[in-house]
């Protein structure tokens, strides 16, 4: 058992891909097409990917994706639009594994490890930590973002409405039906098909919204192309007058939609068509996909809760190597405040640049 990193997907042998494989089946986030969309078309100047791994005899038992900078500060390979992280590791003798994978980060030459955003309850990093600490790193976790999700537990379309809030229910009904009646519109799902013309819609409705310029088209259109070819995508556009009114862009995988992207144009707000299309899509994923998790990814917007049931938080894990020339506290606390400040800029950006 030992320690080495990839720099190329070429490199990686052809066993971590069992890894990769179980992984997705939890989040689309551990997926390798939503790793491989991500540096293809996300990496900035002076960041590049490193697969800091564990093999045995060509089994690469455990993958830890990182985003590297010239700095010795080392990231999750992630994204502002990355709404969970974790580390990829084979079932059996998980602890051999975390001891080899902690004392060979802490051989790199990194200044600091920060893995974000990661589940409450992920147990895999929860023992990376422990390793970490055991090699002599000061680590910590810090809340990052509230999580808003729904578990459908095998209900109806019809029985998930009937929970939503009255007000919800009430207001999109009289939308669509005073849409319908002064306007008219349709709805079509694109899932694997004329995917050019769907992210063209999908464009033209969000360049007509309240949201900023994508600063990441290259990326969210890279991502609609993988999990399309995945079966994954489920790209919904509301048209009015045969025009985009509305885009919403989620995944559905291994029994659970992502909510990734929403927009509308608000030429059209007193429909509501964002509105219209999330009930439309909602009803598919519940009837006709049949998932047992709906999850809204980041933030605490008040709207969410009107759709969702369930809120969970995310964490932030950061671990440093301390500077042999400070004692234990002022070690400890140096690190903490170097972290501090660069969570407040961290922060800043993730406002800056949300997703929904």
């Amino acid at each position: 058992m030992e320690f080495t990193c990839y720099t190329d997907w070429d490199q990686l042998p052809e066993s971590a891909d069992v890894l990769f494989a179980t992984a997705e089946e939890d989040s689309i986030f551990f997926s390798r097409p939503w790793f491989e969309n991500l540096v293809n078309n996300a990496l900035e100047d002076g960041q590049s990917m490193l697969l800091a791994c564990v093999v045995e005899s060509d089994h690469v038992l455990a993958i830890l994706p990182l985003m590297t900078r010239t700095s010795g500060h080392f990231h999750a390979l992630g994204h502002l639009y990355t709404s969970l992280y974790t580390l990829l590791i084979a079932e059996r003798d998980q602890q051999n594994i975390l001891t080899c994978l902690a004392r060979g980060l802490t051989q790199l030459p990194v200044r600091s490890l920060h893995l974000a955003p990661i589940a409450e309850d992920d147990d895999k990093l929860q023992r990376l930590q422990q390793a970490m600490e055991s090699s002599g790193c000061v680590c910590f976790v810090r809340f990052r973002f509230f999580n808003w999700f729904h578990r459908s537990l095998e209900q109806s379309f019809e029985d998930y409405m009937a929970a939503r809030p009255s007000k919800v229910r009430n207001t999109i009904a009289r939308k669509a039906r005073k849409l319908a009646r002064e306007r008219g519109y349709r709805i079509r799902l694109y899932k694997d098909g004329d995917l050019q013309q769907a992210m063209a819609d999908y464009n033209a409705a969000y360049n007509a919204s309240w949201k900023a310029r994508e600063l990441f088209g290259d990326f969210v259109e890279g991502l609609a192309e993988q999990i399309s070819g995945q079966g994954w995508l489920r790209l919904a556009v509301l048209y009015i007058e045969e025009k985009p009114a509305a885009a919403q862009l989620w995944f559905v995988a291994h029994g659970k939609a992502s909510i990734f992207k929403l927009a509308y144009d608000e030429a059209w707000k007193r429909y509501s068509p964002g509105s219209i299309l999330s009930r439309y899509l909602m009803e598919h994923v519940i009837d006709t996909d049949r998932v047992k998790e709906i999850d809204f990814l980041t933030g605490n917007d008040a709207y969410k809760q009107d759709w969702m049931s369930e809120r969970r938080t995310r964490w932030g894990l950061y671990c440093a190597k301390p500077r042999h020339s400070k004692g234990r506290t002022g070690q400890v606390f140096a690190v903490v405040k170097d972290w501090l400040r660069r969570f407040k800029r961290i922060e800043r950006d993730a406002r800056r640049f949300s997703n929904h």
